[in-house]
Protein backbone atom coordinates (compact mmCIF):
# COMPACT_ATOMS: atom_id res chain seq x y z
CA UNK A 1 0.00 0.00 0.00
CA UNK A 2 1.15 3.72 -0.93
CA UNK A 3 1.90 6.12 1.77
CA UNK A 4 -1.10 8.41 -0.13
CA UNK A 5 -3.45 4.97 -0.02
CA UNK A 6 -2.50 4.65 3.55
CA UNK A 7 -3.18 8.00 4.65
CA UNK A 8 -6.36 8.02 2.69
CA UNK A 9 -7.77 4.79 4.93
CA UNK A 10 -6.59 6.28 8.05
CA UNK A 11 -7.56 9.73 8.20
CA UNK A 12 -10.81 9.21 6.34
CA UNK A 13 -13.17 11.91 7.57
CA UNK A 14 -16.69 10.14 7.97
CA UNK A 15 -15.86 6.83 10.39
CA UNK A 16 -18.60 6.93 13.25
CA UNK A 17 -16.98 8.00 16.52
CA UNK A 18 -17.66 5.64 19.39
CA UNK A 19 -16.30 6.30 22.42
CA UNK A 20 -16.12 9.63 24.75
CA UNK A 21 -12.78 9.35 25.92
CA UNK A 22 -11.16 8.81 22.41
CA UNK A 23 -12.77 11.99 21.29
CA UNK A 24 -11.47 13.59 24.21
CA UNK A 25 -8.20 12.63 23.97
CA UNK A 26 -8.14 13.27 20.21
CA UNK A 27 -9.24 16.32 20.90
CA UNK A 28 -6.85 17.43 22.90
CA UNK A 29 -4.01 16.42 21.01
CA UNK A 30 -5.26 18.13 18.36
CA UNK A 31 -6.24 21.10 20.69
CA UNK A 32 -2.89 20.95 21.25
CA UNK A 33 -1.49 21.70 17.88
CA UNK A 34 -3.52 23.87 17.26
CA UNK A 35 -3.27 25.97 20.09
CA UNK A 36 0.61 25.98 19.23
CA UNK A 37 0.62 26.89 15.86
CA UNK A 38 -1.35 29.58 16.45
CA UNK A 39 1.00 31.00 19.00
CA UNK A 40 3.08 34.08 18.42
CA UNK A 41 5.22 34.10 15.48
CA UNK A 42 7.37 36.75 16.67
CA UNK A 43 8.88 33.72 19.21
CA UNK A 44 12.23 33.23 18.97
CA UNK A 45 13.23 30.41 17.22
CA UNK A 46 13.41 27.65 19.38
CA UNK A 47 16.37 24.45 18.79
CA UNK A 48 17.73 21.86 21.18
CA UNK A 49 20.07 23.58 23.92
CA UNK A 50 21.16 20.69 26.24
CA UNK A 51 20.93 16.83 25.87
CA UNK A 52 17.30 15.57 25.06
CA UNK A 53 16.54 12.40 26.53
CA UNK A 54 14.22 10.05 23.85
CA UNK A 55 11.97 7.09 25.79
CA UNK A 56 11.09 4.17 24.81
CA UNK A 57 8.38 2.18 25.92
CA UNK A 58 10.11 -1.51 25.80
CA UNK A 59 12.80 -2.98 26.79
CA UNK A 60 16.01 -3.00 25.54
CA UNK A 61 16.78 -4.64 21.93
CA UNK A 62 13.23 -4.42 20.69
CA UNK A 63 12.09 -2.98 17.55
CA UNK A 64 10.67 0.23 19.33
CA UNK A 65 14.08 0.93 20.97
CA UNK A 66 16.25 -0.20 17.35
CA UNK A 67 14.25 2.09 16.00
CA UNK A 68 15.00 4.90 18.44
CA UNK A 69 18.40 4.46 18.40
CA UNK A 70 19.21 4.79 15.31
CA UNK A 71 17.01 7.69 14.82
CA UNK A 72 18.75 9.51 17.84
CA UNK A 73 21.95 8.78 16.07
CA UNK A 74 21.08 10.28 12.93
CA UNK A 75 20.36 13.44 14.67
CA UNK A 76 22.97 13.84 16.26
CA UNK A 77 25.16 12.62 13.59
CA UNK A 78 23.35 15.43 11.45
CA UNK A 79 23.90 18.07 13.75
CA UNK A 80 20.45 18.19 14.58
CA UNK A 81 20.53 18.12 18.34
CA UNK A 82 22.81 16.96 21.06
CA UNK A 83 23.46 13.49 21.91
CA UNK A 84 20.17 12.14 23.22
CA UNK A 85 20.26 10.22 26.56
CA UNK A 86 18.05 6.91 25.53
CA UNK A 87 15.61 5.54 28.52
CA UNK A 88 14.04 2.35 28.38
CA UNK A 89 10.42 1.77 30.21
CA UNK A 90 8.36 -1.20 29.74
CA UNK A 91 5.29 -1.31 31.26
CA UNK A 92 1.37 -2.32 30.65
CA UNK A 93 0.06 0.92 28.32
CA UNK A 94 3.30 2.65 28.74
CA UNK A 95 2.40 4.53 31.26
CA UNK A 96 5.59 4.64 33.44
CA UNK A 97 7.09 5.85 29.58
CA UNK A 98 4.24 8.15 29.93
CA UNK A 99 4.34 9.77 32.77
CA UNK A 100 8.16 10.24 32.43
CA UNK A 101 7.15 12.19 29.02
CA UNK A 102 4.49 14.48 31.20
CA UNK A 103 6.76 14.89 34.10
CA UNK A 104 8.79 17.33 31.25
CA UNK A 105 5.55 19.05 30.05
CA UNK A 106 6.38 22.35 27.83
CA UNK A 107 10.14 21.53 27.68
CA UNK A 108 10.64 19.53 24.03
CA UNK A 109 13.79 18.44 25.16
CA UNK A 110 12.09 14.85 25.83
CA UNK A 111 10.63 13.03 22.93
CA UNK A 112 9.42 9.57 22.75
CA UNK A 113 8.10 6.74 20.29
CA UNK A 114 4.74 7.13 19.17
CA UNK A 115 3.43 3.50 18.25
CA UNK A 116 -0.22 2.34 17.16
CA UNK A 117 0.10 0.90 21.00
CA UNK A 118 -1.00 4.39 22.57
CA UNK A 119 -4.24 4.89 20.55
CA UNK A 120 -5.57 1.18 21.26
CA UNK A 121 -4.19 2.20 25.04
CA UNK A 122 -6.57 5.25 24.85
CA UNK A 123 -9.19 3.00 23.40
CA UNK A 124 -9.58 1.16 26.34
CA UNK A 125 -9.00 3.82 29.07
CA UNK A 126 -6.50 2.58 30.38
CA UNK A 127 -4.78 5.82 30.63
CA UNK A 128 -4.85 8.67 33.08
CA UNK A 129 -6.40 11.85 31.78
CA UNK A 130 -2.90 13.76 32.49
CA UNK A 131 -1.47 11.08 29.75
CA UNK A 132 -3.63 11.48 27.28
CA UNK A 133 -2.20 14.84 26.37
CA UNK A 134 1.51 14.41 24.40
CA UNK A 135 1.86 16.21 21.70
CA UNK A 136 2.36 13.94 18.10
CA UNK A 137 5.08 15.25 16.01
CA UNK A 138 5.50 12.78 13.10
CA UNK A 139 4.89 9.51 11.59
CA UNK A 140 7.68 8.05 10.36
CA UNK A 141 7.35 4.27 8.46
CA UNK A 142 4.62 1.36 8.92
CA UNK A 143 5.25 -1.93 10.25
CA UNK A 144 4.12 -5.58 9.95
CA UNK A 145 3.19 -7.81 12.80
CA UNK A 146 3.79 -11.54 11.95
CA UNK A 147 3.30 -14.68 13.44
CA UNK A 148 6.18 -17.33 13.92
CA UNK A 149 7.08 -20.50 15.13
CA UNK A 150 10.06 -22.54 15.26
CA UNK A 151 11.74 -24.11 13.02
CA UNK A 152 11.07 -27.87 14.01
CA UNK A 153 7.27 -26.94 15.42
CA UNK A 154 4.47 -29.44 13.57
CA UNK A 155 2.64 -26.18 12.94
CA UNK A 156 3.22 -25.52 9.03
CA UNK A 157 0.96 -22.54 8.06
CA UNK A 158 -1.30 -20.14 9.02
CA UNK A 159 -4.17 -22.83 8.22
CA UNK A 160 -2.47 -25.46 10.30
CA UNK A 161 -2.71 -22.92 13.13
CA UNK A 162 -6.12 -22.09 12.59
CA UNK A 163 -7.30 -25.32 12.46
CA UNK A 164 -5.93 -26.80 15.90
CA UNK A 165 -7.13 -23.54 17.74
CA UNK A 166 -10.79 -23.89 15.93
CA UNK A 167 -10.54 -27.47 17.79
CA UNK A 168 -9.43 -25.81 21.20
CA UNK A 169 -7.84 -21.71 21.08
CA UNK A 170 -6.33 -22.69 24.20
CA UNK A 171 -3.92 -25.11 22.51
CA UNK A 172 -1.23 -23.22 22.05
CA UNK A 173 0.89 -20.55 23.94
CA UNK A 174 1.02 -16.88 22.21
CA UNK A 175 3.55 -14.30 23.56
CA UNK A 176 2.97 -10.63 22.72
CA UNK A 177 4.65 -7.89 24.23
CA UNK A 178 4.37 -5.48 25.73
CA UNK A 179 0.70 -5.09 26.83
CA UNK A 180 -3.07 -6.62 26.24
CA UNK A 181 -4.67 -4.94 23.45
CA UNK A 182 -2.05 -3.29 21.53
CA UNK A 183 -0.85 -3.84 17.81
CA UNK A 184 1.20 -7.03 18.48
CA UNK A 185 -1.58 -8.53 20.36
CA UNK A 186 -3.74 -7.59 17.98
CA UNK A 187 -1.78 -8.27 14.85
CA UNK A 188 -2.34 -12.06 15.69
CA UNK A 189 -5.80 -11.92 17.35
CA UNK A 190 -7.64 -10.55 13.90
CA UNK A 191 -6.52 -12.50 11.70
CA UNK A 192 -7.29 -15.93 13.80
CA UNK A 193 -11.02 -14.41 14.79
CA UNK A 194 -11.46 -13.60 10.58
CA UNK A 195 -10.35 -18.11 10.51
CA UNK A 196 -13.11 -18.79 13.32
CA UNK A 197 -11.23 -19.03 16.47
CA UNK A 198 -12.62 -18.33 19.35
CA UNK A 199 -10.03 -15.17 20.44
CA UNK A 200 -10.47 -14.74 23.77
CA UNK A 201 -9.75 -18.10 24.72
CA UNK A 202 -6.07 -17.95 23.65
CA UNK A 203 -3.43 -18.04 25.82
CA UNK A 204 -1.42 -15.10 25.40
CA UNK A 205 1.68 -14.56 27.64
CA UNK A 206 3.13 -10.87 28.05
CA UNK A 207 6.47 -10.14 27.46
CA UNK A 208 8.66 -7.22 28.16
CA UNK A 209 9.65 -6.84 24.83
CA UNK A 210 9.41 -9.00 21.44
CA UNK A 211 13.15 -9.15 21.67
CA UNK A 212 12.34 -11.35 24.78
CA UNK A 213 9.04 -12.87 23.74
CA UNK A 214 11.50 -14.59 20.84
CA UNK A 215 13.97 -15.64 23.13
CA UNK A 216 11.64 -17.53 24.80
CA UNK A 217 10.08 -19.16 21.17
CA UNK A 218 13.39 -20.17 20.73
CA UNK A 219 13.76 -21.74 23.62
CA UNK A 220 11.49 -23.88 23.93
CA UNK A 221 8.99 -21.82 26.16
CA UNK A 222 6.32 -20.89 23.39
CA UNK A 223 4.21 -22.35 21.11
CA UNK A 224 3.88 -18.98 18.78
CA UNK A 225 5.15 -15.80 19.03
CA UNK A 226 3.27 -12.58 17.65
CA UNK A 227 6.06 -9.77 16.33
CA UNK A 228 6.87 -7.18 14.03
CA UNK A 229 9.46 -8.13 11.38
CA UNK A 230 12.80 -6.81 12.91
CA UNK A 231 12.61 -8.49 16.11
CA UNK A 232 12.99 -11.88 14.00
CA UNK A 233 15.05 -11.50 11.68
CA UNK A 234 18.20 -13.40 13.14
CA UNK A 235 16.50 -15.74 14.07
CA UNK A 236 15.06 -16.18 10.48
CA UNK A 237 18.45 -15.69 9.17
CA UNK A 238 19.82 -18.48 11.10
CA UNK A 239 16.82 -21.03 10.32
CA UNK A 240 15.63 -21.23 13.46
CA UNK A 241 11.85 -19.96 13.25
CA UNK A 242 9.15 -20.08 10.60
CA UNK A 243 7.16 -17.12 9.47
CA UNK A 244 3.33 -18.32 9.38
CA UNK A 245 2.20 -15.55 8.37
CA UNK A 246 2.82 -11.85 7.70
CA UNK A 247 0.49 -9.28 7.99
CA UNK A 248 1.00 -7.31 4.89
CA UNK A 249 -0.50 -6.78 1.43
CA UNK A 250 2.13 -8.69 -0.27
CA UNK A 251 5.33 -10.38 0.38
CA UNK A 252 7.95 -8.54 1.73
CA UNK A 253 11.31 -8.50 0.45
CA UNK A 254 15.32 -10.06 1.37
CA UNK A 255 15.02 -12.48 4.35
CA UNK A 256 11.28 -12.51 4.26
CA UNK A 257 11.18 -13.22 0.27
CA UNK A 258 9.67 -16.97 1.52
CA UNK A 259 7.05 -15.61 3.99
CA UNK A 260 3.61 -15.83 2.95
CA UNK A 261 1.00 -13.27 3.86
CA UNK A 262 -2.62 -14.08 5.71
CA UNK A 263 -4.21 -12.99 2.24
CA UNK A 264 -2.20 -15.81 0.42
CA UNK A 265 -3.62 -17.97 2.80
CA UNK A 266 -7.15 -16.85 2.48
CA UNK A 267 -6.84 -14.67 5.48
CA UNK A 268 -7.73 -10.86 4.39
CA UNK A 269 -5.99 -9.24 7.14
CA UNK A 270 -2.92 -6.41 6.87
CA UNK A 271 -1.80 -4.78 9.68
CA UNK A 272 -1.85 -0.81 9.84
CA UNK A 273 0.53 0.01 12.78
CA UNK A 274 3.14 2.43 12.44
CA UNK A 275 5.88 4.31 14.47
CA UNK A 276 6.56 7.92 14.88
CA UNK A 277 7.60 10.30 17.81
CA UNK A 278 5.72 12.41 20.22
CA UNK A 279 6.71 14.94 23.02
CA UNK A 280 5.59 16.43 25.73
CA UNK A 281 2.02 17.97 26.49
CA UNK A 282 2.02 22.43 25.93
CA UNK A 283 4.76 22.08 23.16
CA UNK A 284 4.96 25.46 21.53
CA UNK A 285 4.69 26.02 17.74
CA UNK A 286 8.64 27.05 17.88
CA UNK A 287 9.46 23.25 19.52
CA UNK A 288 7.41 21.24 17.50
CA UNK A 289 8.30 23.05 13.93
CA UNK A 290 12.50 22.39 14.95
CA UNK A 291 11.63 18.93 15.89
CA UNK A 292 9.54 17.92 12.53
CA UNK A 293 11.74 19.73 10.16
CA UNK A 294 14.70 17.66 12.02
CA UNK A 295 12.66 14.03 11.66
CA UNK A 296 12.12 15.12 8.16
CA UNK A 297 15.74 15.96 7.39
CA UNK A 298 16.59 12.61 9.46
CA UNK A 299 14.08 10.45 7.27
CA UNK A 300 15.72 11.84 3.67
CA UNK A 301 18.94 10.32 4.66
CA UNK A 302 20.52 7.24 2.78
CA UNK A 303 21.09 5.44 6.57
CA UNK A 304 17.93 5.75 7.51
CA UNK A 305 16.01 4.64 4.51
CA UNK A 306 18.46 1.58 4.44
CA UNK A 307 18.15 1.30 8.23
CA UNK A 308 13.88 1.23 7.07
CA UNK A 309 13.96 -1.12 4.35
CA UNK A 310 16.09 -3.89 6.40
CA UNK A 311 13.97 -3.88 8.64
CA UNK A 312 11.21 -4.27 5.66
CA UNK A 313 9.29 -1.32 7.19
CA UNK A 314 7.15 0.99 4.49
CA UNK A 315 8.30 4.67 4.98
CA UNK A 316 6.18 6.94 5.50
CA UNK A 317 6.24 10.69 6.66
CA UNK A 318 3.42 12.16 8.14
CA UNK A 319 3.21 15.34 10.34
CA UNK A 320 1.15 16.44 13.36
CA UNK A 321 -2.09 16.87 12.29
CA UNK A 322 -2.11 13.85 10.16
CA UNK A 323 -0.83 11.67 12.79
CA UNK A 324 -3.10 12.59 15.70
CA UNK A 325 -6.16 12.27 12.90
CA UNK A 326 -4.45 8.56 12.35
CA UNK A 327 -4.57 7.71 15.56
CA UNK A 328 -8.06 8.02 16.46
CA UNK A 329 -8.92 6.60 13.57
CA UNK A 330 -7.08 3.40 14.36
CA UNK A 331 -8.89 3.21 17.66
CA UNK A 332 -12.30 3.34 16.18
CA UNK A 333 -11.14 0.48 14.29
CA UNK A 334 -10.24 -1.74 16.62
CA UNK A 335 -12.84 -1.15 19.14
CA UNK A 336 -15.20 -4.37 17.96
CA UNK A 337 -11.77 -6.56 18.48
CA UNK A 338 -11.07 -4.97 21.57
CA UNK A 339 -14.51 -5.42 22.86
CA UNK A 340 -14.40 -9.20 21.99
CA UNK A 341 -11.13 -9.68 23.62
CA UNK A 342 -12.40 -8.83 26.59
CA UNK A 343 -10.27 -5.54 27.10
CA UNK A 344 -12.55 -2.74 27.14
CA UNK A 345 -13.97 -0.84 30.43
CA UNK A 346 -15.89 -3.18 32.62
CA UNK A 347 -15.04 -6.09 30.56
CA UNK A 348 -13.45 -9.19 31.73
CA UNK A 349 -10.06 -9.54 30.92
CA UNK A 350 -8.65 -13.32 29.79
CA UNK A 351 -5.26 -13.53 30.68
CA UNK A 352 -4.14 -17.11 29.78
CA UNK A 353 -0.93 -18.67 31.17
CA UNK A 354 2.55 -20.49 29.56
CA UNK A 355 2.49 -23.88 29.85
Amino acid sequence: MSAQAFAHQAFHPKRPRWLAVMGVACCALLGGIASAQNSSAAAPVWKPSKSPEFIVPSGAGAALDVAARKLTELLAREGLSPSFVVSNKSGAHSISALESLHRHAGDAHTLMTLSSSYGNSLAQNALPAHLQKATPLVTLFREFTTVVVRADSPIRNAQDLIAQLRQDPEKYSIGIATTLGNHIHLGVAQPLRQGGVHIQKLRIVPYKSSAESMTALVGGHLDVVSATTPNLLPYLQAGRVRVLAIAANQRLEGAFAQSPTWKEQGIDYVSDSFQGVMTTPAATAQQQTYWVGALRRVSETREWKDFVALNQWEPIFLGPQETASALHTQVQRNHALLAELGLLPAAAVHIAKAR
